[in-house]
């Protein structure tokens, strides 16, 4: 029996956004996971503290994104923790409870291009996969710059909508994966929400629903 293909998809996700759903949607596909965990931080160990909507409030936009879509999946992991997430930590507990598993670390170019500022950021690239997506802006091929020493036989290339991946390498590897991304930013999603306006076409409509009805980012960043 085939051993179970499990993504995960960290950050602060304040909000989850339509990028972050496109980008996790197209990774099952590509790499036949069976579900992607979307995992809201406790907290975020690369903001300034205090800078974020409260975790119970991010972990339920992301569970009303996750509703409805196959194989994608809210996890409270890093939240019932506590403390700052840190990406070595996940890794361990979503083993631990998934064993045998084979991982999948999902992330856009320019969170990639800070790997080595991580917590035992060696560790974390032995642990699993990684598929490291597009963004608007950013140049994919800087995942190769971001590494420095790290072997180029690590990196895989892929092809913008191609096929799904099916046999893999034996050590993790590094996917570089091109996406019709998004350009939208929770940055700008909360600027939005601060004066009103309007979210449709950035965040699923369960979200942007919440976000209104709770006021969240009124008097924020």
């Amino acid at each position: 029996m085939a051993a179970r293909r499990i993504g995960l998809q960290g950050g602060t996700f304040d909000p989850v956004h339509l990028g972050h759903m496109k980008a996790a949607a197209e990774v099952r596909r590509r790499f036949r996971l069976d579900k992607v965990l979307l995992i809201p931080s406790a907290v975020p160990p690369h903001k300034e503290s205090g800078g974020t909507a409260p975790a119970e409030h991010r972990l339920r936009m992301v569970k009303l994104a996750c509703r409805g879509r196959a194989g994608l999946e809210a996890s409270s992991l890093e939240i019932e923790a506590g403390g700052t997430s840190y990406s070595v930590l996940t890794l361990e507990a979503v083993r631990r409870r998934h064993r045998g598993a084979v991982l999948f670390f999902l992330l856009g170019i320019d969170a990639f291009q800070d790997i080595r500022t991580w917590r035992e950021s060696r560790r974390v690239l032995e642990q699993c996969h990684f598929v490291v997506t597009s963004r608007p802006g950013y140049d994919l091929g800087q995942a190769r710059r971001a590494l420095g020493s790290v072997s180029a036989a690590r990196f895989v290339d892929l092809e913008p909508g191609g096929p799904a991946v099916g046999r893999l390498p034996r050590a993790p590897a590094i996917f570089l994966l091109p996406i019709p991304a998004l350009n939208i930013s929770s940055t700008d999603i909360r600027r939005r929400a601060r004066r009103g306006g309007s979210l449709a076409g950035l965040v699923p409509g369960p979200v942007a629903n919440y976000i209104h009805r709770h006021r969240l980012y009124e008097g924020g960043q």
